[in-house]
């Protein structure tokens, strides 16, 4: 029986929420929950509860939301001993410092448990026991084994369209809904085969361009949902104004043309960067680098240095140590006048779940919402994702897992100002943290443009050459007027013989190209291209011509072979791409050596 108690504070306000559980000898549950409003500038958003994980095992707090799901599900009755493995009441750090609160994960009635239980042991990411750990409830790889977990990759393609794959499935059950267990939690690998035109990062192309795919990809991402009958509702959220000036509150866009007025090639916020390094030089190894809330005083000290002095290069970081770098990231992500991913697209997602819970259709939609960012949120999610897969690398020594990262980052990622009741705040909050998850887990490939986004791009360009060429300017109409009446004036006639762009094609021979490379010492090199011949073969032509050049030719290392103009805007081609099938798609194109842009 569920029985709310509330409990008014001088400063927030509690929901202690008690269950007692038939036959379990008396043994009664407790759990807490703030429904304080946001306070800055340390407080967190009130619609994405915050439900802090530590490892398991460790003398630190397993949320509540971990507990609550199976509780939720048709009651049955429990031992004892199976709710007190399940149960951890709130503790301290071993150092004496607060931990951070959890939150209870409330799922809707009937839908599925997004998170279950952690086995109260100590356990390593991979799901074994810690070394000489003998408890009976442990999970090891052999458990996932007998699950049905897949043991070798699955392949991805992105050739074809996502909701084309799902519109053409033979039988609709293989999307089935299922239980999501624990053990699903052994995320399947992915793998993507190189096709002849190679892999695209959303950085290889031109800001056109990736305008395109961001239409095409919510376009994409309708008619994926669309096949299983979900409606993709975007509802308006609440327009907060960022403020002009300092870090905290600031829009990225805002920040980013601050930054590129110092360093025109800046993806990612300037002061963001500062965050990271600050927790590699000397927190990556530090256990709860991101759990713990560091010294309050100096945060405040430090937010206030930074607003003031950032911009003009007088702010002092060697005193800052990584605890306060920690926390403050977490702050500049949480008081973004918008959160850096939409959270309109969660109820669509938490329903997919609930009608097809399958990881490979999970990280379709989820690749599609990604392509779907503006470039600003995009760029600096790529670079937050790669940041904290460094921090989970050191998982032996920071208890830092991907659960542990996810649940905590969930509030300061994906937040709305908009009302919902508790029950959608905390099913919002417990997907928030599985999609952070997926993207975690699957960094190496989510932020790769599938090709059949960048085929719909070229038929774009392509129909809007020939819409240029349709609409011919008011000389051209006269002439055409002039021909059709006989009168064709010798001047005339020489001028059309002199335009055809056949003839200037002609020039080049099938097959050839001509790169341009005007940052190294041989600028130019007319190339014969064959079915093998691939971008690296090319540059590495060039590597060895410029090596025999003049002996202060530029490093060719950071050189890329692109594709210019044609059918797209700009195109960083992958070094395993073979040049003649690009050709073939885009003849009119230029080639040109030059450096990679680095995000």
């Amino acid at each position: 029986m569920l029985i709310p108690a509330f409990v008014l504070g001088p400063e927030r306000r509690h929901a202690r929420l008690t269950m007692e559980v038939e036959d379990s000898g008396g043994v009664v549950l407790t759990a807490y929950h703030s429904y304080a409003r946001p306070q800055p500038p340390s407080s967190e958003p009130r619609c994405a509860p915050r439900a802090a994980a530590s490892h398991p095992g460790s003398s630190q707090v397993i949320p509540v939301t971990t507990i609550l799901g199976s509780w939720m599900a048709p009651r049955r009755k429990r031992s004892c001993q199976e709710l007190s493995k399940q149960v951890v009441l709130c503790t301290t750090l071993s150092d004496g410092s607060q931990d951070e609160e959890g939150g209870l994960a409330v799922p809707r009635s009937g839908s599925m448990s997004i998170l279950e239980t952690i086995p109260d042991v100590p356990v390593h990411s991979n799901g074994s026991a810690e070394p000489g750990q003998s408890v009976q409830n442990a999970v090891s790889d052999d458990d996932y084994l007998e699950k049905n977990i897949p043991s070798e990759a699955e392949e991805l393609s992105f050739e074809v369209s996502y909701s084309e794959m799902v519109t053409e499935a033979p039988k609709r059950n293989k999307f089935k809904k299922s239980d999501f267990k624990k053990e699903d939690y052994v995320l399947p690998k992915f793998i993507v085969q190189k096709t002849r035109f190679g892999l695209t990062e959303a950085g290889d192309l031109s800001a056109e361009d990736m305008k395109k795919i961001r239409h095409l990809s919510l376009i994409e991402l309708t008619a994926f949902f669309d096949a299983f009958r979900i409606q993709l509702k975007r509802n308006k959220t609440e327009k907060v104004k960022g403020r002009d000036s300092g870090i905290f509150g600031v829009p990225l866009t805002v920040l980013l043309d601050n930054d590129r007025r110092k360093d025109s090639g800046v993806k990612v916020p300037l002061v963001l960067q500062k965050f990271f390094e600050k927790v590699e030089e000397s927190g990556l190894e530090s256990e709860g680098i991101f759990r713990l809330s560091g010294c309050t005083a100096k945060v405040k000290q430090y937010r206030e240095e930074l607003d003031a002095k950032f911009n003009a290069d007088k702010f002092k970081w060697d005193k800052m140590c990584h605890r306060e770098a920690a926390v403050m990231l977490k702050a500049f992500f949480r008081e973004l006048p918008t959160s850096l991913f939409p959270v309109e697209y969660i109820p669509a997602f938490i329903t997919l779940m609930e009608r097809g819970p399958h990881i490979k259709v999970q990280f379709q939609a989820l690749h599609l919402m990604v392509m779907a960012l503006p470039d600003a949120n995009r760029d600096t999610a790529q670079a937050l994702m790669t940041f904290f897969n460094k921090v989970i690398a050191n998982e032996s020594k920071n208890r830092m897992s991907i659960w542990n990262i996810s649940t905590i980052m969930a509030p300061n990622l994906f937040f709305s100002r908009s009302k919902h009741s508790d029950c959608e705040e905390l099913l919002l909050a417990n997907t928030a943290a599985h999609i952070i998850r997926l993207m975690l887990k699957y960094q190496e490939i989510l932020w790769k443009v599938p090709s059949f986004l960048i085929t719909q791009v070229r038929r774009m360009n392509e129909a809007s050459m020939l819409l240029k060429k349709q609409l011919p300017s008011v000389k051209k109409l006269l002439r055409r007027k002039t021909i059709e009446r006989g009168v064709t004036s010798p001047k005339t006639s020489k001028v059309l013989q002199k335009s055809p762009s056949t003839r200037r094609m002609s020039d080049v021979p099938e097959g050839v190209i001509r790169v341009h490379a005007p940052l190294l010492s041989k600028v130019s090199m007319a190339i014969q291209l064959n079915s093998q011949t691939k971008a690296k073969d090319i540059l590495a032509k060039f590597q060895y011509e410029n090596s025999h050049g003049s002996s202060g030719c530029i490093k060719i290392q950071n050189q890329r072979l692109y594709e210019i103009g044609g059918n797209i805007g700009q195109h960083c081609l992958d070094p395993d791409a073979y040049i003649l099938d690009v050709y073939h798609v885009n003849p009119q194109a230029e080639w040109v050596i030059k450096p990679q842009a680095i995000v």
